[in-house]
């Protein structure tokens, strides 16, 4: 009987180490049967827990064996918490933490280096399939659109079935298009590939807030949202630097067969995550240590659900939560800007200083290397003005306010980026000055980014986080994806200084977004009709 029972507890423990719960060899017991003495496991047990764990090394068993149907079954359910579990993210070991960053980081930046990667192409389309210049530019733009459009899906998507297999399954898929786009000869096809590519890699961009929130407690969440949210913006600023020598170098289909490479590695990354949606853990625990959980709902009211309100919530939220409407107009109209870029950029550097295919695309890492000023920045202020304030406040109950720091901060880079750039794009000043104003406006966007996300995630709560993160992404790639059709006319009809002046005005019309929320969000907060933060 005994047998049974040892052959039966690793069965369990392999089936739950398969829904992506990190298992130790003292955790693979319930709790109620814990209890029971191990002569000869509960030395070595106790050692490894305590070496990987210190501060939830469990007590010594003591007594008999008690099953679920024992009279102290009803205590276990008592004294079992589900924020002190050892398998509830926030308590999981940093390793495993590290591996979800990392499968973050790679999926983020796979998804968004897709974007530019194939801007310098746009030559090398126009002659091969006889299409337009704007037309050339459509490739980039669909997949753009595809990247706002698959997060209305992915999030809430991840909200019923949970974040792994999203992630598992989605990242394959953009692999597939992304080859079809390689082999493809025809310019519809290749359109309607990349717009499929896009909307496959998409969801990591959306519900990876998602997931850092269900994996790191408030106060421990600058560093991996910094590393994560910074993806968004080293991939689009470097990917014009890889496309414009693959290009020049070896043809425009390869600019896809080095976004597969990335996809591969992205997958790799993903082998070692593990799911982290706590509303999908923690039943799985308690039926694991025979306690009693909600009933799960029907299929079909579950599929209702996600069709009718959960596809719907980001929109809503969009267009009736003050605070996601500002502040997703906002990043949306920087986004876009810097999306600009992709082919105002080359233009002015082509045009007025004479530069090659290889040297304008060059000329994004000024881009890549403002953005990493601005998460420097970022977890500065998060180093010297937030973490002091968690300190005066009950833990958990920081304001979200106090996360704006770095919005406010950069949103004076952004206009005097711009206006810099517009006025010192001339012949007669040298093209060091332009490429030098560009890192002010990158160092402003990522901050107004990264400061912005953080602040909707603490803002809301439970399953409204990701219908966020969606409709941030919407309002996003939705106009990042527009800008890039009409920048270089727009640049051409006003000339560089008046469009530039153009964008710079937007952003110093936006800059007091921030500012305002900073003073005002808990007014706000507190008639929201979502489930938020009341502090």
């Amino acid at each position: 009987m005994a047998h049974f029972h040892n052959v039966s507890n690793w069965s369990a423990s392999l089936q739950l180490y398969a829904t992506g719960w990190p298992l130790r060899r003292d955790q693979m017991a319930s709790s109620a049967e814990s209890r029971s003495l191990r002569e000869e496991d509960t030395s070595t047990a106790s050692q490894d827990h305590i070496a990987q764990d210190p501060e939830k090394a469990e007590r010594p068993a003591e007594g008999r064996a008690k099953t679920s149907d024992s009279p102290d079954s009803h205590a276990d359910a008592k004294e079992w918490k589900w924020d002190d579990d050892p398998r509830n993210p926030y308590n999981w070991p940093l390793r495993l933490k590290i591996r979800q960053i990392v499968m973050l980081a790679a999926a983020a930046f796979t998804a968004s280096v897709g974007t530019s990667i194939i801007s310098p192409a746009d030559t090398q389309l126009v002659e091969e399939f006889g299409v337009t210049t704007t037309q050339a530019v459509l490739p980039l733009s669909l997949y753009v659109f595809a990247l706002g459009l698959g997060p209305v899906v992915g999030g809430p998507l991840s909200e019923t079935v949970g974040r792994y297999p999203v992630y598992l399954v989605s990242l394959p898929l953009g692999g597939l298009f992304t080859l079809g786009v390689g082999f493809c000869h025809s310019f519809p096809g290749i359109c309607i590939l990349r717009f499929l590519a896009g909307f496959c890699l998409s969801p990591s961009l959306a519900i990876g807030s998602g997931t850092i929130n269900e994996t790191f407690r408030p106060s421990q969440r600058a560093l991996p949202s910094t590393i994560y949210i910074l993806m968004p913006f080293l991939g689009p600023g470097l990917g014009p630097v890889i496309g414009s020598f693959v290009v020049t170098r070896t043809g425009w289909r390869w600019t896809q067969w080095t976004l597969l490479f990335f996809i591969l590695t992205s997958m790799l990354t993903t082998l070692l995550a593990r799911e982290t949606y706590h509303s999908v853990l923690k039943p799985q625990r308690q039926k694991h240590l025979n306690l009693p959980t909600e009933p799960r709902k029907p299929a079909r009211e579950r599929i209702q659900a996600f069709a009718t309100t959960s596809l719907t919530r980001p929109v809503r939220m969009m267009l009736t939560e003050p605070i996601v409407s500002f502040v997703c107009l906002y990043v949306a109209c920087e986004f876009a800007t810097l999306f600009s870029f992709f082919a105002a950029l080359p233009y002015v550097f082509e045009t007025v200083y004479g530069f090659s295919v290889e040297q304008a695309g060059l000329v994004f890492i000024s881009i890549a290397a403002g953005c990493v000023l601005g998460a420097a920045t970022v977890l500065l202020c998060n180093a010297l003005l937030y973490l002091p304030q968690t300190k005066k406040h009950p833990p958990h109950r920081t304001p979200p306010e106090y996360r704006l720091y770095p919005a406010m901060i950069g949103s004076l880079g952004m206009p005097l980026g711009l206006f810099w750039f517009g006025w010192t794009a001339r012949a007669d000043v040298s093209w060091a000055s332009p490429v030098v104003a560009i890192m002010p406006f990158a160092w402003g966007n990522i901050c107004l980014f990264v400061s912005s996300i953080q602040y909707l995630v603490d803002v809301y709560r439970g399953t409204t986080i990701a219908s966020v993160t969606s409709a941030n992404s919407l309002a996003r790639y939705l106009l990042a994806g527009a800008f890039p059709l009409f920048v270089v006319q727009m640049y051409r009809n006003l000339g560089i200084g008046w469009a530039s002046s153009l964008l710079g005005f937007i952003a110093l019309a936006l800059m007091p977004v921030p500012w305002a929320f900073f003073k005002w969000g808990r007014l706000i907060r507190q008639k929201s009709k979502f489930d938020t933060v009341k502090t």
